[in-house]
């Protein structure tokens, strides 16, 4: 059997690792324009040869690392688990990228250059020797395109005839010698050897060819190079390193014009702007909503609720049943529980499917990344980090892998607020929630479906400001840095590969959790605790939600099913749709809108709306939070914090709303002005936390 041969992939965020990766191993990872994406290491086999292992990892600028992924690349790199490196690098921005490629050489493994986006190249004016360039750093270069899928099968053809490269590149004098001197004090004659004294900490040195005396001895080692050198040893470092690059650059890299706006610095004048950029993606997010809710989506939703469940399925049961002479009990638990359940839910898939077509362009085209950037400048205002938006925007997918992406964030503190905020964002399985209050009670007002979106976005800022005010999460803000990709046109196989995996999760879970608790809810509407068969109002399910119904009251709730339903969200959001489809025993979309009105106002279905996207996510979601927290601590307070907002925002809105439609002030408005006076104290009041002596600001 043939050994297997292990490829890493390398590079900066943004610069086509992941999209290398699904060509090369035909996965489905995801592509995401703004860094923390891969948050973990992937990895799979090349398809045209399953000997070949590729290892995709967190994108790196350097190996001195910053945040949690980038720890991950590093510790990687710095084993023995590979056989070469390929580094995947933006020819459009090789200074930059190149970098992480000097360092990637002094390593010692083979290092293969695989200059991705060339496609760009000749749009924008510019010309790289690939000779030169190979020459000059010592390792084979290979031009690919991500994008249009070339030069693949070449970049596997040289990595597998890859060699170590020879050490060669030519720093400053002053540098050289520094480095001399210090072997000569050190008794260290590789440069590998010596650049890990000045970029690494302790750990690193055990990474290097070291005797273990040495290794305890890395205070005498930083000793030595503090004499040597005045100025810190990682920015003499950094800046020869630039130095090199800079003289390196200017040899292969020719630009056959001057500097001059392209198409997409010109449409991040408007979209990234401090006066349009807001409004522009509030609109963006309107159209997105409206396109997906309130029309193209809809047109298949209706049809799926009115016709396919309304109709053919539960007819086609009902004959089927009575030529199997099933037991009325039976048909009961097909009829009103299986199928109204799950087809209250299936419904919703040709919106799902819509919504994430559209958020699939936006991404894939590069807006989405902008977004960031522009929340970055309304978040900082606020105490907050555009860092913590791209966990948001991650999370209106799938709240877990938005949870996990906070890594990326180095301070703890905003960290466990991300962590703690991000799950308010609208993922797809509170989409049903959206669609079923806004097709109900607002089938003519295109605002509901996208405000749930924006009640995201408040809720996200107005909690973030009160955390970032207590003693124990408070402090200064994280720097946000993020390169924004050049705009091009979607790849529309990603775009739908992005809408089928959704809309497929969806249905998977659908099948799974949906199921199973369609069914034990109709067994719990079924029967009473004597295990008699009743009418539904007399059952096991009506007992517990009356029970609790009298918390949810001052919400407007004025039934049981949807005190009860609220709490079945917690395995999955949108099984809230499907428990209301069978205690409402609504067959098809059409039944359960018109119960719908029936049980809610405008106002109180609002409210409902409010609580379920803001109160804790589903278990999975929860047990993603205690992961990343670590404590079973924090996790209860970040979930007992979720429901403790969802509960007064949702308690505010509905009072002082009510106040407003009818004039009448009751004792519990009168509650409500205090909570909302009560939020407006932890807003405005001054911080918590004072900043250590150290801490200088500028």
């Amino acid at each position: 059997m043939a050994e297997n041969i292990r490829l890493a992939l390398v590079g900066n965020p943004n610069s086509g690792k992941t999209s290398s990766l699904n060509l090369l191993t035909g996965s489905n990872q995801y592509v995401g324009n703004w860094p923390g994406v891969t948050v973990e290491r992937k990895s799979g086999r090349y398809v045209k040869n399953k000997t070949i292992i590729i290892q995709d990892l967190p994108g790196i600028y350097s190996l001195s690392p910053f945040t949690p992924e980038e720890n991950v690349t590093r510790d990687y790199l710095l084993s023995d688990d590979y056989d070469a490196v390929i580094n995947i690098i933006d020819a459009t921005n090789i200074e930059r990228n190149l970098y992480l490629t000097t360092q990637l050489i002094e390593i010692g493994k083979p290092v293969i250059l695989a200059l991705n986006m060339t496609d760009l190249l000749a749009r924008n004016n510019i010309f790289i020797d690939m000779e030169k360039l190979a020459y000059s750093l010592g390792v084979p270069v290979v031009s690919i395109s991500a994008l249009k899928n070339k030069g693949f099968d070449e970049l596997i053809v040289t990595a597998k005839k890859a060699a170590p490269p020879e050490v060669h590149l030519h720093f400053d004098e002053r540098f050289e010698a520094s480095l001399s001197e210090l072997s000569v004090a050190t008794q260290l004659d590789n440069r590998f050897d010596l650049i890990k004294v000045f970029e690494n900490d302790a750990k690193i040195l055990k990474k290097v060819s070291l005797s273990q005396s040495q290794v305890d001895d890395v205070s005498e080692i930083v000793k030595i190079t503090e004499d040597i050198f005045l100025d810190d040893r990682q920015s003499i470092v950094v800046n020869e390193r630039y130095q090199y690059l800079t003289k390196l650059v200017e040899l292969v890299e020719r630009k056959t014009q001057g500097i001059r706006l392209n198409i997409s610095d010109k449409i991040d004048q408007f979209v990234t702007s401090r006066f349009f950029g807001l409004p522009f993606f509030l609109f963006v997010m309107w159209a997105v909503y409206f396109l997906s809710i309130q029309t193209v989506g809809t047109m298949g939703t209706d049809w799926i609720n009115d016709q396919l469940f309304g109709n053919l399925v539960p007819d086609l049961a009902q004959k089927g049943l009575d030529a199997l002479q099933i037991a009325p009990i039976g048909q009961h638990l097909i009829l009103d529980g299986i199928i109204a359940g799950v087809g209250a839910v299936l419904g919703f898939i040709p919106q799902i499917f819509v919504l994430f077509i559209c958020l699939g362009i936006l991404e894939d085209s590069g807006y989405m990344s902008r977004v960031a950037f522009v929340m970055d400048r309304v978040f900082r205002r606020f105490g907050l980090s555009g860092k913590s938006f791209i966990p948001m925007l991650i999370a209106t997918g799938c709240g877990i892998p938005g949870v996990m992406a906070s890594r990326t964030i180095e301070n703890e503190r905003d960290r466990k607020i991300t962590i703690m905020v991000t799950t308010f964002m609208p993922c797809s399985a509170k989409l049903p929630i959206i669609a079923l209050v806004a097709g109900a009670l607002f089938p003519n007002n295109s605002l509901i479906a996208p405000s749930a979106y924006f009640i995201g976005i408040l809720t996200i800022i107005l909690s973030g400001i009160m955390l970032k005010k207590t003693k124990f999460l408070g402090g200064s803000v994280t720097p946000f840095i993020m390169e924004l990709p050049n705009y091009h046109l979607p790849k529309w196989s990603n775009v739908l590969r992005y809408a089928f995996d959704k809309a497929l999760s969806f249905i998977k879970r659908a099948g799974t959790i949906i199921l199973a608790t369609t069914i034990l809810l109709w067994f719990m509407m079924t029967f009473d605790f004597h295990l008699h068969e009743v009418p539904t109002d007399q059952s096991i399910l009506a007992d517990i939600g009356r029970l609790i119904m009298p918390l949810f009251a001052p919400l407007g709730w004025t039934s049981w099913q949807a005190t009860v339903s609220t709490f079945t969200g917690l395995l999955a959001k949108e099984t809230l749709v499907s428990t209301m489809g069978v205690l409402y025993h609504a067959k098809g979309g059409a039944a359960l809108n018109t119960a719908m009105t029936q049980h809610f106002t405008a106002l109180s279905a609002y409210t409902l709306l409010t609580f379920n996207l803001l109160c804790a996510p589903c278990f999975a979601a929860i047990g993603a939070i205690y992961r990343e927290m670590g404590t079973a601590k924090w996790t209860a307070i970040a979930v007992g914090f979720q429901c403790g907002i969802a509960y007064v925002f949702s308690f505010i809105i509905y009072q002082l709303g009510n106040v407003m439609l009818t004039g009448r002030f009751s004792p519990l408005a009168i509650v409500a002005v205090l909570a909302f006076a009560t939020c407006l104290y932890y807003l405005f009041r001054k911080p918590a936390y004072v900043l250590p002596k150290e801490s200088v600001l500028v």
